[in-house]
């Protein structure tokens, strides 16, 4: 399979909205390492945030794949990591800056966008974007956060097991469209439709079955 930037397109309302993940080749980050292995997930508020959503992501990730999670120290946001209009942030550069050897999830509030190649959209609005495999993915709250609080959290519990999928190694899932993996194709009502749940084939990938 050739490597490039794989949405999850998600519209809301007139805002066009994305959960995607990011090839390797991109940036040149290593691969992470699979769910038999435990790795410790550090949960990284990026800018100011509602100080409970990190608390929940980390319960979500928790519970889903037994993962030890890690609240570290809000960073701020900053210039070099602004998209070039100057009016959102560059996802792709956010996960360039925040590369380690640890495996992190950027939690913001902010708008986020990345270059969509295929519609040739330079600053194309995404609630999440993860490297498939990798160590880091970035999800903001920015465009799920005016579809009221029950339904905000139900999505951004779904976006950050995604993300994280995709740092595992998981590509986008064609064998259960009721599987967390799914490409949206373009409507908030795939994520809305989705089971908070990994079918068989991805549970396998990753070594969870």
């Amino acid at each position: 399979m050739k490597k490039f930037f794989i949405p999850l397109f998600v519209f809301i309302i007139v805002i066009v909205s994305t959960v995607a993940q990011l090839s390797p080749n991109e940036l040149s980050f290593k691969k992470v390492n699979l769910v038999k292995e435990k790795p410790i997930i550090h949960i990284v508020p990026l800018g100011n945030i509602n100080k409970k959503y990190p608390k929940l992501v980390k319960s979500y990730i928790q519970g889903f794949y037994g993962f030890k999670c890690v609240i570290d120290s809000q960073i701020p946001l900053t210039e070099d990591i602004l998209a070039a209009s100057g009016r959102r942030y560059e996802a792709s550069k956010i996960l360039k800056k925040y590369n380690s050897n640890k495996n992190v999830l950027l939690l913001t509030d902010v708008d986020i966008a990345y270059f969509n190649k295929i519609k040739n959209i330079k600053e194309y609005g995404i609630i999440g974007l993860g490297l498939r495999p990798g160590k880091t993915c970035v999800v903001s709250t920015f465009r799920i956060k005016n579809a009221g609080q029950k339904k905000l959290l139900d999505r951004l519990k779904k976006v950050s097991i995604h993300e994280v999928g995709h740092n595992l190694g998981l590509d986008h899932c064609n064998y259960d469209r009721e599987c967390l993996m799914n490409d949206a194709r373009g409507t908030v009502k795939q994520i809305d439709r989705e089971r908070v749940w990994l079918c068989d084939n991805c549970q396998r990938i990753i070594g969870m079955k």
